[in-house]
């Protein structure tokens, strides 16, 4: 067989591209899927185009991979046969003149509606929820439960993505906690801000006290052994509170995230401002929430439902 070089096209990846361990993990899971692909089907010639529609359908129709990753396993594959033929002229691309149907359906955002919300905030104050999973102790207590819901309200008020919260050192907290930096890609920087007094003096509690006990360098957001809490263990603390309020599906962080985009929109909150907020580089990515208050409004136009009261 052909051997993948994938240690190799990873170390080009890491050092001539400077991409994070993150897109690197996802290019060696997608090149070790294609291999595992020949194994089972016994190829171990040079792979053509009809092997890479054969790896699509297996994907598609055994596998039942979701559009996003079939499109990321192909699109990883045809960079690593690009680097190949650059490195060696004599190995040619399977993908040349294959011409292949890569885009992914649009799906719009789903929020959190506003119902789940409420549920959730009123609950997150007094839930205490055994789960051996979540915790070392198999306990979550209030105040970690406390910590979760204080999350979720600033992840709905600054939309801010998990994995921007969960990096927040102390001291990135500014205005008497009414004010947060965000570092994101490319050593850039974005400020969102802390709405609702309830919040604001929830958090500035919050903050004061971490300040006090902690540091200005510290976490802000620490978990039971005052390391970073990472955006896996805020899924599952998530995941623990969906299966007690019976939430389906389950709440993701990135949910707050449509919430808070699609709340402002309803709002009547400029769509350029959100943009600025959510820190999308285009406008377009933005104008997709859009789509999801035409939803809202299409269901409030239903439920009132106005005609009825005219035309009996």
């Amino acid at each position: 067989m052909t051997k993948i070089k994938i240690q190799e096209f990873e170390e080009y990846c890491h050092e001539q591209l400077g991409l994070s361990k993150h897109s690197l993990r996802a290019y060696r899971q997608d090149l070790s899927a294609f291999v595992k692909f020949r194994t089972k089907v016994g190829q171990t010639d040079q792979p053509t185009g009809q092997d890479v529609i054969a790896f699509q359908r297996d994907l598609r129709e055994v596998q039942s991979a979701n559009p996003s990753t079939i499109r990321r396993r192909l699109v990883t594959l045809r960079s690593y046969y690009n680097w190949l033929e650059n490195l060696c002229p004599e190995e040619r691309s399977p993908f040349e003149g294959l011409r292949l149907d890569l885009k992914i359906p649009k799906r719009l955002p789903r929020p959190i509606d506003r119902p789940t919300l409420n549920a959730l905030f009123q609950s997150a104050e007094h839930i205490i929820e055994l789960d051996p999973i979540a915790e070392p102790q198999g306990l979550i207590d209030i105040s970690a439960t406390q910590v979760t819901g204080l999350i979720a309200r600033l992840l709905v008020v600054t939309g801010l993505r998990i994995s921007e919260l969960t990096a927040l050192r102390v001291l990135d907290v500014t205005g008497a906690a009414t004010r947060i930096r965000v570092r994101v890609k490319g050593d850039r920087e974005r400020t969102v801000y802390v709405a609702n007094d309830r919040l604001q003096q929830d958090f500035r509690h919050y903050w004061q006290t971490m300040f006090d006990t902690k540091g200005s360098k510290a976490w802000l957001f620490a978990n039971t052994n005052g390391d970073r809490l990472t955006p896996q263990a805020y899924r599952k603390r998530l995941r623990t509170l969906s299966r007690s309020l019976r939430i389906e599906p389950h709440l993701t962080p990135h949910r707050f995230r449509h919430s808070a985009a699609t709340l402002l929109i309803e709002e009547g909150v400029d769509i350029r401002l959100v943009q600025r907020l959510l820190g999308h580089a285009s406008i377009a990515t933005t104008e997709i929430y859009t789509k999801v208050s035409d939803n809202s409004l299409s269901s409030a136009v239903a439920t009132a439902d106005t005609l009825a009261t005219v035309d009996r």
